[in-house]
């Protein structure tokens, strides 16, 4: 948790979310995970796909995968703020549709094993013809993507080699 910590004080994000498909010891993780970002004013705790779990540990939200549309309704209704990741444009319509708070939508750059690109231009379209908040994710890397990011006028941005 040390490296979250140090991560918080150098980029200052607004929303920080936990992902680890694999690990046994992922409750203990994910609450100790949400105990750090409660430590900074502000930060919004998102635990990946899990639920009853994003819930019982007090985190802000969950992040969804594309295949979890149908738990949209009931993580809203145990008061949970909800990202789900979307691919096309008509993931992003069921999404507003859902009522979901933000999408994911990716990968905006070259990623390994995540498919074609979007691109920063099918990025500017989206988000000027979506009523949902939108974060890009795939491949960014470097500020120069960012700024990228920020032109195209993206909610946001998430990414795991970015903060490395």
């Amino acid at each position: 948790m040390q490296r979250l910590t140090k991560q918080c004080l150098k980029h200052q994000p607004d929303s920080i979310l936990y992902r680890d498909k694999n690990n046994k010891n992922y409750n203990a993780l994910a609450h100790d995970f949400i105990k750090v970002c409660n430590t900074f004013s502000g930060v919004k705790s998102f635990l990946h796909q899990k639920v009853d779990i994003a819930k019982e540990l007090g985190a802000t939200g969950v992040h969804l995968t594309s295949k979890q549309f149908d738990e949209i309704s009931y993580a809203k209704s145990l008061g949970l703020e909800v990202i789900i990741s979307t691919h096309t444009r008509e993931e992003i319509l069921l999404a507003e549709e859902l009522d979901a708070n933000a999408v994911t939508y990716s990968p905006i750059f070259f990623s390994p094993d995540k498919g074609t690109p979007k691109g920063i231009e099918d990025l500017q379209t989206v988000v000027q013809n979506s009523r949902i908040n939108i974060y890009a994710l795939g491949g960014i890397i470097d500020e120069e993507q960012v700024q990228y990011i920020k032109k195209a006028k993206a909610y946001g941005f998430a990414s795991i080699r970015y903060f490395h």
